[in-house]
């Protein structure tokens, strides 16, 4: 078996093993050429830095890997790790695991982090074999939001670019990879002000329309209020965006999230369950 650098293969090459990697797993991932491409762009991955697995000629096995400072920390996110059908439970995975690593020693990561199926207790164990450790219990919800309409609650909106998020004290950048600024710089962000220009909370979302120029989904990246007090203007945040009820997905929001438990009860519903994992250098 050789080992090549994403950007030393051709695209044909990358996209059979993604897709061969993927092949009967808990949530098939099956991209086009132009939905791989999006994906290592908008999420920020190293070709140089990923690697797929070679059996002969023929692509086996994937890790694609992209890093970030996070609070001051070079961290490094495993973005896919796939391994064809016929070579599972054969030794690929521990080549992959010991070669991403290595990768993450030359660049001097001080953080990896990872997320998986919860219910994948094989991938589970092995990342922990590596010294990975759960860190969060993160959930996808779906569904129809239906929340009431016509809230009073004085809030004042200020409507900005995702890529200023950062800049404001209150931002958490630790966050899974999926969920920062830098992973949806085409979406939008808002940050909810009380009377006295106290900050109470931010969201970070992309509205997805439809032909007819309509709302089709909102997909929610974070929703946070600062103080847990202040649950109670969950629903005013949301009406910043909606107006009636509309397809909702949020994406890798934390189990212990106030907002997660809010849109569970307002109409969402657990579509996968994942844990994240970080791995400390």
């Amino acid at each position: 078996m050789k080992i090549k650098t994403v950007s030393q293969c051709t695209l044909e090459e990358v996209l059979k093993a993604w897709n061969k990697g993927f092949e009967g797993y808990f949530v098939e991932i099956n991209m086009t050429a132009e939905m791989f491409l999006h994906r290592l762009v908008g999420e920020g991955l190293s070709p140089t830095h990923s690697i797929v697995i070679f059996d002969q000629d023929e692509p086996i096995a994937i890790v694609l890997n992209g890093f970030r400072i996070v609070n001051g920390k070079k961290t490094a996110w495993n973005g896919g790790t796939g391994i064809s059908p016929d070579y599972r439970g054969k030794g690929v995975s521990r080549l992959l695991m010991e070669e991403a690593l290595a990768i993450y020693e030359r660049e001097q990561v001080e953080i990896a982090t990872l997320e998986a199926i919860k219910e994948n207790k094989v991938a589970i164990a092995l990342y922990e074999k590596y010294g990975y450790a759960i860190s969060n219990q993160l959930l996808f919800l779906s569904g129809e939001y239906e929340g009431e309409f016509e809230h009073t609650a004085r809030i004042h909106i200020e409507t900005i670019r995702p890529e200023q998020l950062p800049h404001f004290p209150f931002y958490q950048e630790d966050v899974p990879w999926q969920c920062s600024w830098q992973s949806v710089k085409q979406g939008e962000a808002k940050i909810f002000y009380n009377d006295d220009n106290k900050a109470l909370g931010y969201m970070l979302y992309k509205t997805v329309w439809n032909d007819s120029g309509e709302v089709e989904r909102i997909l929610l990246y974070q929703l946070e209020i600062l103080e847990d007090r202040h649950q109670n203007l969950l629903p005013n945040f949301l009406e910043s965006v909606i107006t009636c009820p509309v397809q909702m997905t949020a994406v890798n929001f934390l189990a212990n999230n106030p907002a997660t438990s809010f849109l569970i009860k307002n109409g969402l519903k657990v579509t996968t369950e994942q844990v994240q994992m970080k791995k400390q250098f």
